[in-house]
């Protein structure tokens, strides 16, 4: 981006500056004897054009909307439109959480995001004796199409954009969803949405599995599939890098891991036979916005420039939809603190402010009383006012990748992608050639595991050493503050719950049940695509705990092998 004669001038400037005018002011001393971000990752005092004079301004940075996408995947980006403010919703029964989802539209938000209790996540029905205790408590309930039908009563599908945080279990979500759109007369590719649907983040993160990796994937193969003949406008799989983030990975990990399981995808469905240029514009990904705000923008814009060249060098991608990397950000809920928590709503602007800086499609902003409980209506408004101020006041959104061409950010980018294609080139070696067979290789000798576990055990040692300060946890703290209300669910929740189960048991056809759950184990057997006979079972009504049984009963039910640290 400079001539060599500039950059001679720009380093004698330089050495003078350090020289004159920096060195009687560390004389003072520095606040801190080393300065890094929340990954550890040690940023430099000044960035000046001598660290940017590999970026090729062409190559390397270019226009939005055009490869390689570095500063954002649109030409207008949020002069066109802003991000999808998508706030994470779900508790109780269907009718609480609907009520709460008509709230937010009334509030302004623009995507409904679905949170399921863990019974849900896990497959299991809510009268199952290890859902006692759980059922509604950290999301909603859904044991059959019943409770979809009460969860989206009196809202269109056909005008709604739906994200359901859902992984083992999404196939059964996913055949909800398109039965609901059926009843309602909405064509199937009218439907708008996100299906999570990442099951090998599952394990390497976040732990929910039902069946083992190589038939999650298969499932996960099925999904994209349907989706892109059946469903086109509703994204199949969003690849889930939040999850390996809040299990301790430090932001290049996050960012490397999860295009790796997108990368596996692509190569799962390429072996199908599926033409990368149909199937490739409906992935999408989710990244977690963190508190280092260069580090994140720099991972975002790392991660767009290497899903263009890989696509299109590996994988032969030729369409620009193909190419382009988008992605929904949440706020980072590790970094939320159960003391001052008021505290965290600073936190969750700066990092939201990172992912509109980053150039996300979508953002959630997390509540200041997570850290608690289940978010109040009171700050689930306050989150989804950031978003809207950040939209409405700041300015960020008025300028396409406003931090692109800082010296700091470009120097930090081009760390950010080498640090990433080094893991990516690593579990590329561990599969002789194949991502997908790395990353299957990566989960069972528990590669994941421990380059996650060393670093979240890094971070912990810096913040109890008090070289990583948390604010009202190991500086600045107080004896006691602010109880907020907190949102409490009802144990009767479960009593509802299963009354409802009861009563569509004993109101469906057992006979029809009963045949549409053969008509599944026998697609399972002949390996065809899962998701038609799934389709016609949960119309039928039978239950989430009822069709995943068939699954892991053909598949087996997944184990984790201890691997030696």
């Amino acid at each position: 981006m400079f001539d060599e004669s500039t950059l001679e001038e720009i380093r004698k400037e330089r050495e003078e500056w350090e020289e004159q005018t920096l060195a009687p002011f560390l004389e003072r001393g520095e606040r801190k004897d080393r300065f890094a971000t929340v990954s550890n990752l040690e940023v430099d005092r000044l960035y000046t054009p001598e660290d940017v004079t590999d970026v090729d301004f062409e190559t390397d940075v270019g226009f939005p909307g055009e490869p390689p996408y570095t500063r954002g995947p649109y030409p207008t980006m949020y002069r066109g439109r802003t991000w999808t403010m998508r706030q994470f919703a779900g508790f109780g029964t269907a009718e609480e959480t609907n009520e709460r989802f008509h709230y937010l539209i009334d509030e302004g938000q623009t995507g409904l995001s679905t949170a399921f209790d863990m019974p849900s996540l896990m497959g299991i029905d809510s009268d199952h004796r290890m859902s006692k205790g759980e059922v509604g408590k950290e999301g909603v309930a859904v044991d059959t199409l019943r409770d979809m039908e009460i969860l989206f009563d009196g809202i269109d599908l056909g005008e709604v954009s739906t994200s359901f945080t859902i992984n083992p279990s999404a196939v059964v979500i996913y055949a909800m969803y398109i039965a609901l759109a059926d009843q309602q007369d909405v064509p199937r590719e009218e439907i708008n949405g996100t299906l999570q649907n990442d099951l090998l983040k599952e394990f390497i993160a976040q732990r929910e599995w039902i069946v083992p990796p190589e038939p999650s994937l298969k499932i996960v193969t099925d999904t994209i599939e349907f989706a892109t003949s059946e469903t086109p406008n509703f994204y199949p799989v969003s690849v889930s890098g939040y999850h390996i983030r809040e299990a301790g990975s430090t932001a290049a990990q996050e960012a490397a891991f999860t295009l790796a399981d997108g990368f596996a995808y692509v190569e799962d469905c390429l072996e199908r036979g599926l033409d990368i240029d149909e199937f490739g514009p409906r992935l999408s990904f989710f990244f977690n916005s963190h508190n280092s705000i260069f580090e994140e923008v720099a991972k975002f814009r790392a991660s767009r420039r290497i899903y263009a060249r890989v696509m299109s060098d590996w994988y032969g991608a030729e369409s620009p939809e193909s190419r382009r990397l988008k992605f929904h950000t949440q706020t980072a809920g590790q970094s939320l603190t159960a003391q001052q928590p008021l505290n965290n709503i600073v936190r969750v602007t700066i990092q939201a402010l990172a992912g509109v800086l980053g150039g996300t499609q979508s953002l959630h902003t997390n509540s200041y009383d997570e850290a608690l409980a289940l978010p109040s209506e009171e700050a689930v408004r306050v989150a989804l006012r950031t978003q809207q101020i950040i939209a409405e006041e700041s300015g960020a959104a008025d300028i396409v990748d406003p931090m692109g061409g800082s010296y700091a950010v470009e120097a930090l980018t081009n760390e950010m992608e080498e640090r990433i294609m080094e893991y990516i080139t690593e579990i590329r070696e561990m599969g002789d050639g194949s991502v997908r067979d790395g990353v299957l290789r990566g989960i069972e000798e528990g590669y994941f595991d421990r380059e996650i576990q060393d670093s979240a055990y890094e971070y912990q040692e810096r913040v109890e050493e008090g070289e990583e300060v948390v604010v009202g946890v190991n500086k600045y703290t107080i004896e006691e503050d602010t109880n907020p209300d907190l949102l409490h669910v009802s144990d009767k929740v479960r009593d509802r719950q299963l009354e409802r189960l009861e009563s569509v048991k004993s109101d469906r056809n057992d006979e029809e049940v009963t045949a549409k759950l053969a008509a599944l184990e026998e697609s399972l057997k002949a390996d065809e695509n899962v998701i038609p006979p799934t389709i016609e079972a949960v119309k039928t009504y039978a239950t989430m705990g009822e069709i995943m049984a068939v699954f892991e009963e053909h598949y087996g039910a997944y184990k984790k092998k201890m691997v030696s640290q």
